[in-house]
């Protein structure tokens, strides 16, 4: 059976190339970073090399990356630390309602802890006014953390001007770049952010590894203790493997973000424009041109999603409902509703993220699909029928 992989916002393939150097680290060069000896030596060699991979692919410097375990944990450091280190400045975050549940999980255990949280609205594409940051906020507010990309619609936000905000008042500016890196050209000055979060396995690279920009001069307080690794910021026994395949896979980016954002787009729209003109009753959700260039959200109505799902994979095509990190829940994406899409519009939902290797074939085999199993599933719903009497 045909298959085509169009989760790309889950995961991402393991590029050879990186498997290739990963490999290196855990077969010859398997030395703890912080032994003195050859091995040691070695293993650091290759950490150092990947710091300036991924520090040159957002314009920062080696020193101020840090690696975690992944982009959740770089969020809460990133988020925990902060609140704990300015606590004396503040207590007041402000995010927006359509985070990653790594970033409002994170603020609904600081409320928890004393903190007071503005959750933002965002308008009916998934955009924040950068209007509502500079209103919410106050002499007490000393953290900002708004994604840069979302994860389920795929709405890029203005992360430039709420970074010019948030500079003029003497905020910190974190921001969530999971989607975002990799995918898009990303300047941590240019953009005034002082935190940002990422991941290696969104952009080819392995799952378990993360990293946490941290402008120099920012404070964070760990949240791991024990020893002195990655400048007393995050203690453990550096993941070699995982670190110099990230940055591995951040040096490819580097070399071939223009041409990827290009194809990617390509591809994308290719999709977005063959679905809203073979399917009717479809509304794409987010914004059309301010979005990721991998990234095609619909709602469709009278079809539940995972219904929908279950019919594409049976036919060898392998989508999402919205975020991966939410898929065993019964509820509709936070996202969705937060935009302003009802409850039984927003089941139907259905997340389809290209890739590096995604062809003009594989989108076109998902257009010759897709239409008959919606008008299937449509014949079953009581809600079309209805829809069709009235």
């Amino acid at each position: 059976m045909r298959r085509i992989y169009l989760d790309h916002a889950a995961t991402t393939p393991v590029r050879p190339e990186v498997v290739e150097v990963m490999s290196k680290y855990m077969i010859e060069t398997y030395g703890n970073p912080s032994s003195i000896h050859w091995f040691g030596r070695e293993a650091r060699k290759g950490v150092d090399e990947a710091r300036e991979h991924c520090a040159a692919l957002i314009g920062a410097t080696p020193e101020e990356i840090v690696f975690t375990g992944g982009g959740t944990e770089a969020d809460n450091l990133a988020i925990k630390g902060a609140a704990e280190s300015y606590q004396e400045k503040g207590n007041h975050i402000i995010t927006s309602a359509i985070e990653h549940h790594a970033v409002l999980h994170t603020c609904e255990y600081l409320e928890k802890k004393g903190c007071r949280v503005t959750y933002l609205p965002v308008d009916a594409d998934g955009l924040v006014d950068p209007g509502d940051v500079k209103k919410a906020i106050t002499p007490e507010t000393i953290l900002i953390t708004i994604m840069m990309a979302n994860n389920e619609v795929g709405s890029v936000q203005p992360i430039k001007e709420i970074g010019a905000i948030a500079r003029e008042r003497g905020v910190l500016l974190h921001t969530d770049a999971v989607q975002s890196m990799g995918q898009v050209p990303v300047d941590v000055n240019e953009m005034n952010i002082d935190l940002l979060s990422a991941s290696g396995h969104k952009m080819y690279g392995p799952k378990g590894i993360g990293l946490l920009y941290i402008r120099k001069g920012v404070k964070v307080t760990p949240v791991l203790h024990g020893g002195v690794h990655e400048r007393k910021r995050r203690a453990g026994t550096e993941n070699v493997p995982g670190i110099v395949g990230f940055g591995k896979s951040a040096e490819l980016s580097m070399k071939e973000l223009p041409e990827r954002v290009k194809h990617l787009a390509a591809m994308r729209d290719r999709l977005i424009d063959g679905v809203m003109q073979r399917i009717e009753d479809v509304k794409l959700n987010g914004h059309r041109s301010q979005r990721l260039p991998n990234n095609a959200n619909f709602s469709i109505k009278y079809v539940e999603g995972e219904s929908m799902l279950l019919n594409l994979d049976l036919q060898g095509i392998a989508a999402s409902s919205g975020s991966a990190c939410t898929s065993g829940s019964l509820e509709p994406s936070h996202v969705l509703l937060a935009m302003g899409i009802p409850h039984e519009i927003a089941h139907g939902s259905l997340r389809m993220t290209v890739g590096r290797g995604t062809t003009a074939g594989d989108v076109d085999y998902v257009l010759e699909v897709l239409p008959p199993i919606v008008k299937k599933l449509r014949e079953m719903s009581p809600l079309y029928a209805g829809r069709a009497r009235a």
